[in-house]
């Protein structure tokens, strides 16, 4: 079916207490997979590429994204695709042209005004070609080529008051929040600020968005889902999944060399992990 927009999906679910998984994507595998889990639950899903992904593409957007696009159009189920962690005007400006209709834009690892300024022009230029557009306040840490940043440091979490002011001034559409998760996590550990998500989802009229959910259980996942939370960004737990599996099956068949037999063991293995949280989130 068409693509749909991420907008439309974080909407639909925002109004009915559940969110909608947004998956990263690095390979074909890892589309396929998601795709495979999403229609097995007849559930929508988001297909993210973050920045981090193209400069592993050898900094070309096209091939990943006309892959994601072509196998997202013969889905059974509404899929949107959607341009993550972008921090490069350059690649901002080949959202829409990509197939993308939304975008994260990325400057919270500057200062608050520099944020601002850099998120507003964004979010003007987004909006002018009809995209979507998520920003991030406070900073989620772990991401690739960043300093190291502890979640629960001061001045890490989103403050409600300066949110409010930062949505009105920007005027983006989604805000991603730090309450205490972080990327790339491989343990689940993390351990949400549930009182300062309250205060978030009753001071914001936009909805809101949590990255680094791979390192956070269960419990405290259905929690900021039950607290506002209407997107939830997933990319190491996949990877976690397909590695496992791929490691497994080279040591049980160190004979083996044909590429298709372990990512097919990889990619199966994404697809129950897609699943579980897909069914996690309430879809």
């Amino acid at each position: 079916m068409p693509l749909v927009t991420t907008g439309e999906l974080v909407t639909r679910a925002a109004t009915t207490r559940s969110a909608v998984a947004a998956f990263n994507i690095i390979t074909l595998e890892h589309v396929e997979a998601v795709l495979a889990g999403a229609e097995s639950l007849d559930a929508p899903v988001v297909l993210q590429v973050s920045e981090n992904a193209v400069k592993f593409r050898y900094g070309s957007l096209l091939p990943l994204a006309r892959a994601a696009v072509v196998a997202a159009e013969r889905a059974a189920v509404p899929v949107a695709l959607h341009l993550d962690h972008v921090e490069s005007d350059d690649l901002l400006r080949q959202a829409a042209d990509a197939g993308f209709g939304s975008v994260m834009y990325d400057a919270a690892h500057l200062p608050y005004a520099e944020n601002l300024a850099a998120t507003r022009a964004a979010a003007d230029w987004a909006h002018s070609q009809g995209l979507w557009i998520e920003a991030e306040l406070g900073e989620v840490g772990g991401k690739e080529g960043r300093p190291a940043l502890d979640a629960h440091a001061p001045g890490a979490r989103t403050d409600p008051a300066e949110a409010r002011a930062f949505v009105a001034d920007s005027g983006v559409d989604a805000l991603a929040v730090a309450i205490g998760s972080a990327h790339a996590m491989t343990e689940r550990t993390a351990t949400l600020d549930h009182d300062l998500l309250k205060r978030l989802a009753t001071t914001l009229d936009v909805p809101l968005v949590l990255h680094g959910s791979s390192g956070v259980r269960d419990d405290e996942l259905t929690a900021a889902v039950a607290g506002g939370i209407a997107k939830v960004n997933v990319g190491t737990a996949l990877n976690i999944a397909m590695t496992g599996a791929i490691r497994e099956f080279l040591a049980a068949h160190p004979e083996a060399v044909d590429s298709r037999k372990y990512l097919g063991v990889g990619r199966d293995a994404m697809i129950e992990a897609a699943r579980r949280i897909i069914l996690l989130l309430g879809r």
